[in-house]
């Protein structure tokens, strides 16, 4: 056998992997719990998260402290932490704010592994409140404990019988992960619960995210078999890149399902940019939601309804839905929904026209919704659902019965039942079928039956209507859950920014103490990322401007030039349409004069002349440019939670009256970009309307991502506008743009982190194979999913089971839904690295060998995966990649990398030896674990 040196773990989703134990499982599945603050007085939380916990046994011992009392309900009760008689899982806290932090550094003493913190009076009353919580934060990480809380509920679990809350019942076991930072919301949705006889998986309590928040319960509930879909009560996101990373990674498999408070709540105000006023945080937050596949709902009905219909049907390929039902009025019900919700009519195609005339009665409506009057008998309905359901134009069916003298409701859902049963077996793609049976107590039978054939059913046919469409908008969101960003190339002079030239102006201006560059500066910044942009020539006095005018040619524009003025508009500092020299200088004086009058009326005015004399610096120059073509507005601004964010749409002096514009997480790609872009009613207009052309709309994201990548390098800008970006058949060119910095007194570490973290350029690199092939090592990119197809081709059967630890057919290797999990990938959780070489009888790229560093839930460890193919193994391919990945678990301050390796495996066995892993037998004995402490 060939000396492989390959590793033999994947990621989670792709092979066979130990169990590994996460830090929450202390607080879903504890041993035992200690109850501090536990007593016997009536009404009190101590008394009443007591009782929960020894009224619904979770199997282990509760513990409760007090040094008051020697038993509390019968049961025996210690002074302190210090004298239970075992080590603790769980400590659930519910005593004064002030005595936590003490109490948590005992439990930290004690060897308690977990904390729930019911108490209040911290970070929501206010500064003293916030120093308790970072105590009690600083004595936590002591001990690697995590909590929940303070001030919440609690956390039921209610598969184990763990009720470790002071809720009034325990919520019914099921298969909803629901998670609140309202505790109060929490009762009234269990409350709720009994009477939609809704059951849970895990039922939490969030309170002020102090140490555990969404990100780590999405990763735990995302990994636990009885949760089939995660809904949240948000008020705030806490770790925005936290957040997102698990939710775009657990999203496709389990949906997630959001209702946000405040939707109403003013937008972020960042008054320098039209891009802050534009870029309410409701809208980005929409955004945040979209690029992680994450569902927003508006009501909690409407929570709980999708996480039902997500779990049972498939997701909709399109927004197009075919409507069949007796009765017209309920169907026109439905229509109005389904459209004023986000969704389409599906049109009827001639086929199915022509296959429903030959046997539905002459006056059906002969359209969508198909109207099948209201003598249908069981076997119309069946009939007409068979057709209509083939039709390739319909992306899903809604089936409404109204109870009429012909129907029989429950003969009906029998039918429906047979037709899906059988359509399961003959593996027909899957629609979603979804039904509306009216009419309470008569139809109950026929729904009973649905629901037990995992068909949903609605009591109203709008209210599916909205379903579906709800259901359209997760499966588009979760089609860009994998486009991970890559940054472009940029296609001007040398191919690549140039960045040097950036970092000058940039720091000139700081070193100045300025924040606002000029126009022309900011121009100077958009070329040097490849971005088209107006000929600006700078002019301090007249006669200069008249040089630059005769130098560009007429007619030219006139701007004002100023370090301070922003917004030229208004202050008259705008001069178009000039034709001649005498024109120009009366173009300048006019500019000039505007600005003067401004600083003499107007206060604001008045106080930046007086504190700036350099006010006016002159004008600039410009071309006019012809403005045939559509004017519109690219910019970024910093939201509060999400750092930086995008913002495209309808642009020009009316930017703000119009409000039509899309907002989006930097990085993009183009697909991204383009999506972005399809939010807006200008996209509509851009893609040819009247006989007009299209502008190119492949340029147009190629500029976008430009922008997008300028938005991600340079962190030193706060905000940036290009309005209006004029977009025409002909061209497409900047001719306004704005950039304000961050503020003097903040240090590089202070400035705003990326929401989504980008391609992680730092790991690129050449190298030089032992046969001296040059090859270059770099992060894997979604554009990869091609090249990796090949390298599974170079896979030997020894190295595929290796890898695996059983053998998998190629065409399962290759199939695209794998490999988009494999190159698709979020760079805060995980780093592949490739090697890459150019293959000299194809002229083509190639990947010789791949190594991955996975981060495990829960922990601060990763485990890596290598695979080299086969026909460059013993070129020391393995040994380069597993000492990058090292050395990447440094800089991403890890503590620990492990592998579980074939113990038959002896040469990946002895790369990891040779780089200073222990390596260590297992229970199982056909394998080994290696370990490197870092």
């Amino acid at each position: 056998m060939q000396n492989t040196l390959n590793s033999i773990i994947e990621p989670a989703y792709d092979i066979l992997r130990t169990e590994k134990a996460n830090p929450l499982d202390f607080i879903f599945s504890p041993r035992n719990v200690a109850v501090i603050g536990a007593t016997e007085k009536q009404g009190s939380v101590g008394r009443t998260l007591l009782w929960n916990l020894i009224s619904s046994p979770f199997g282990g011992t509760v513990f409760p402290v007090n040094p008051k009392r020697n038993s509390i309900l019968g049961i025996k009760a210690y002074p302190t932490i210090f004298d239970v008689p075992e080590k603790v899982d769980l400590a659930v806290i519910a005593t004064p704010a002030p005595t936590v932090p003490g109490i948590i550094a005992d439990c930290v003493k004690a060897g308690v592994k977990s904390a729930i913190i019911l108490s209040a009076g911290f970070k929501e009353a206010g500064p003293e409140g916030i120093a308790l919580e970072q105590q009690i934060l600083q004595q936590a990480r002591l001990g690697n404990m995590r909590i929940i809380g303070p001030n919440c509920l609690g956390v039921m679990s209610p598969h184990t019988g763990l009720n470790a809350t002071f809720a009034s019942a325990m919520a019914r076991p099921g298969n909803v992960g629901f998670i609140s930072q309202s505790g109060a919301l929490c009762t009234a949705i269990l409350d709720w619960s009994f009477r939609e006889n809704v059951g849970f998986s895990a039922f939490v309590s969030l309170g002020s995210m102090l140490d555990v928040g969404w990100g780590d319960l999405i990763y735990y509930l995302g990994d636990d078999p009885h949760t089939k879909s995660i809904v949240i009560y948000m008020e705030s996101v806490g770790d925005a890149r936290s957040f997102l990373s698990a939710a775009r990674e657990v999203a496709l498999t389990k949906p997630i399902i959001v209702i946000k408070a405040g939707r109403t709540e003013a937008a972020a105000k960042a008054a320098a940019s039209h891009t802050g006023a534009l870029a309410g945080s409701d809208k980005v937050l929409d955004a945040a939601f979209r690029r992680c596949g994450v569902l927003r709902v508006n009501s909690i009905s409407d929570l709980f309804d999708m996480a039902e219909v997500l779990a049972k049907q498939p997701r909709p390929k399109g927004p197009r839905l075919t409507i069949l039902t007796n009765a017209g009025g309920p169907g026109v019900l439905a229509t109005d929904a389904l459209i004023s919700s986000g969704g389409e009519v599906a049109p009827i195609s001639e086929q199915t026209r022509t296959a429903l005339n030959e046997f539905l009665p002459t006056h059906w409506s002969h359209d969508n919704p198909v109207d099948i009057l209201g003598d249908a008998d069981p076997q119309r309905y069946t009939k007409a659902l068979e057709i209509a359901a083939q039709d390739p134009n319909s992306d899903g069916l809604l089936v409404i019965l109204t109870p009429q003298s012909m129907t029989d409701p429950t003969a009906t859902a029998e039918q429906l039942k047979h037709y899906v049963e059988s359509s399961q077996q003959k593996s027909q793609p899957a629609k979603p079928i979804l039904a509306s049976w009216m009419g309470g107590a008569d139809v109950a039978a026929g729904e009973m039956i649905l629901n037990r054939q995992s068909i949903p059913t609605y009591a109203y046919p709008d209210t599916a209507a909205r379903v579906f469409s709800y259901m359209w908008q997760s499966s588009y969101n979760l089609r860009g859950i994998y486009e991970t960003p890559v940054l472009p190339t940029i296609d001007s002079g040398s191919g690549i920014p140039n960045r040097q030239y950036v970092n000058k102006i940039i720091q000139t201006a700081r070193l100045a103490g300025r924040t606002i560059l000029t126009e022309f500066e900011s121009k100077e910044i958009l070329a040097a990322y490849g971005i088209p942009v107006v000929g600006t020539c700078i002019a301090r006095n007249e006669e200069q401007a008249v040089e630059c005018a005769e130098k560009l040619g007429y007619p030219v524009v006139l701007k004002l030039f100023s370090h301070i003025i922003t917004h030229k508009t208004d202050v008259g500092g705008v001069q178009l349409n000039i034709t001649d020299a005498e024109s120009v200088r009366r173009a300048y004086r006019a500019i000039e004069s505007a600005l003067q009058e401004k600083v003499q009326t107007d206060p604001h005015y008045a106080k930046l002349g007086s504190e700036n004399p350099d006010i006016f610096l002159g004008v600039t120059v410009q071309p006019m440019v012809k403005t045939h073509g559509y004017e519109l507005i690219i910019g970024s601004s910093l939201d509060p939670q999400f750092g930086p964010v995008l913002l495209f749409g309808t642009g020009g002096q009316l930017v703000e009256v119009f409000q039509d514009r899309a907002i989006a997480l930097p990085p993009l790609n183009s697909t991204l970009a383009r999506r972005m872009m399809e939010q807006t009613q200008i996209h509509k207009a851009l893609t040819g309307v009247r006989g007009r052309k299209s502008i190119d709309m492949e340029a147009l994201e190629q500029l976008m991502v430009a922008f997008s990548q300028l938005v991600v390098e340079q962190r030193w800008i706060k905000e940036i506008d290009i309005n209006p970006l004029l977009a025409s058949e002909e061209q497409l060119i900047a001719l306004d743009g704005r950039i304000i910095l961050h503020d003097a007194d903040i240090t590089e570490e202070q400035l705003p982190k990326l929401a989504i973290r980008p391609y992680p350029t730092q790991y690129i690199g050449r190298w030089t194979m032992r046969n001296q092939t040059p090859v270059t090592i770099r992060p894997i990119r979604p554009e990869d999913e091609p090249l990796m197809v090949q390298f599974h081709h170079t896979l030997s059967e020894e190295s595929v089971y290796f890898r695996y630890f059983h053998l998998i057919k190629l065409s399962q290797r290759v199939a695209h839904d794998r490999l988009t999990r494999i190159c698709f990938i979020d760079y805060d959780r995980e780093i592949a690295l490739v090697v890459e070489s150019q293959n000299s009888t194809k002229e083509a790229k190639e990947i010789l060998a791949v190594g991955r560093l996975s981060k495990v839930h829960g922990t601060n460890t990763a485990e890596f995966a290598i695979v080299v193919s086969d026909r460059v193994q013993c070129q020391g391919v393995g040994t380069e990649l597993l000492g990058r990945l090292i050395e990447i678990g440094r800089d991403e301050q890890l503590s620990k990398i492990t592998a579980d390796i074939l113990a038959e495996n002896h040469g990946m066995q002895k790369v990891c030896e040779k780089l200073g892993f222990r390596i260590q037998r297992t229970a199982d004995p056909t394998v080994v674990k290696a370990e490197f402490d870092l």
